[in-house]
């Protein structure tokens, strides 16, 4: 009987200290850097980041529309790059296949977070746009694409990949038209109306 009631006296504790921690507001969100670690800054311009994140990503998965991420591997001719130990192929074997394919579609997704860090240039020395609706758009639309990119790797299927392919094109396509393609160099980052 006596463990019955130190049993009972355990269950009304742990649910009032429960029912405390649930009232409690949640913790904001940090948004300073652990002691010790880098804080969130810009390092390099936006033309920068897409030319070193994105571009290379999202041709890894277009690339996956015509050549099968699971097909078994050709040997590589001995008058290649690859054989001759250029960089993709030396690395073309650590990962490779579908998961090659996934991780660009989540390089695509952290790029965003990337190009909204607040104090990024772009190549003419202006201000990233990041208050511009058009802008914040495309920065959610890369996220989107990344995700449904990487949905389409994991299930390992080339018709999903090819239906994504243009998902990542038309998100790319959002900011490039009124910041990137413009007549002049002079003018990116500036809104084209």
């Amino acid at each position: 009987m006596r463990f019955v009631r130190v049993l009972f006296a355990v269950l009304i504790v742990a649910a009032v200290v429960g029912c405390q921690q649930a009232k409690q507001p949640p913790a904001p969100a940090a948004t300073a850097a652990p002691s010790g670690g880098p804080a969130p800054q810009p390092y390099g311009s936006l033309a920068e980041v897409m030319r070193g994140i994105p571009f290379p990503n999202s041709n890894i998965i277009f690339d996956a529309q015509t050549n099968d991420p699971g097909a078994a591997k050709k040997p590589a001719d001995k008058s290649s790059t690859a054989a001759a130990g250029g960089a993709s192929g030396v690395y073309s074997s650590v990962y490779s296949g579908w998961q090659a394919v996934e991780q660009s579609a989540i390089a695509l997704q952290e790029t965003a977070n990337l190009v909204m860090i607040p104090g990024r240039k772009c190549e003419n020395g202006l201000p990233v746009p990041l208050t511009e609706a058009t802008f914040q758009k495309g920065a959610k639309a890369l996220v989107d694409a990344g995700a449904a990119a990487y949905k389409a790797a994991k299930s390992k299927n080339l018709d999903a990949i090819v239906d994504v392919s243009g998902t990542v094109s038309d998100a790319c396509l959002i900011c490039h038209e009124k910041y990137r393609d413009v007549a002049t160099g002079k003018m990116r980052c500036v809104p084209v109306p």
